[in-house]
């Protein structure tokens, strides 16, 4: 959120601590979150650092712990990690890796006092001819656009490239997909720019508010067959 939010959430309603945090059902809840000391732009940027008695790793594709900055899974253990999925021991085998390290499937950055900033879900990640685009870093500079309200990204199959990005979007003022495509290739870096733009009157939904992103693949799908 923006940092001026935090002093306007303060200042005009009165509100004495705002914080963020971060976590899953896996972990009954919480894994991260800001302290009451972190200042507005720790609160603005990032979810915290892990919780007492959790502890969290950014990890690799190689299973390596990377460094303040690199983007990487979040690995979690800690007394709230679920024991398994019910009935379920294969998915409950992928989920962990050894030492009762919980995958979580999220992509985050850490800085160097261990608050997290969640970039993406790795299953929603796609690649562009060698480029790992993240969905979630591309909706932000989407919706940086003044006509655009609601954006939602996902990969689809490109001959040359393996994959693209494809962008579903909900307007507040009138635009085009050409013109917001221009306007993209100007913001962003190639590999991160969609190569097709949707106008939507709104996103599905469920029940917490998240946008179903497998609904979108099947209609890209659909849409790209016709």
């Amino acid at each position: 959120m923006p940092v001026a939010l935090i002093g306007a959430m303060k200042h005009d309603l009165g509100i004495k601590r705002v914080c963020t945090a971060y976590g899953l059902t896996e972990t009954c809840g919480t894994v991260s979150m800001c302290r009451p000391e972190d200042s507005d732009e720790t609160v603005a940027n990032t979810s915290g650092r892990a919780i007492p008695g959790v502890e969290v790793r950014i990890v690799g594709e190689a299973g390596n712990d990377l460094l303040p900055g690199q983007p990487g899974e979040v690995w979690v253990r800690g007394y709230n990690v679920m024991p398994g999925y019910f009935e379920d021991e294969a998915a409950t085998a992928e989920a962990f890796a050894d030492g009762g390290w919980l995958k979580t499937g999220d992509i985050a950055i850490a800085d160097e006092a261990g608050n997290l900033t969640i970039t993406d879900r790795m299953k929603d990640m796609f690649i562009v001819g060698g480029f790992n685009a993240y969905p979630a870093e591309v909706e932000r500079l989407l919706l940086l656009h003044p006509s655009i309200a609601q954006a939602a990204v996902i990969g689809i199959d490109d001959e040359r490239l393996g994959e693209v990005g494809a962008a579903f979007v909900v307007l507040r003022a009138p635009a085009t997909p050409a013109e917001l495509l221009a306007w993209a290739k100007e913001q962003m870096a190639n590999y991160k720019v969609p190569r097709v733009v949707w106008i939507e009157s709104e996103l599905p939904r469920n029940a917490s508010g998240k946008v179903l992103k497998q609904e979108l693949r099947a209609l890209a799908r659909e849409r790209l067959r016709r």
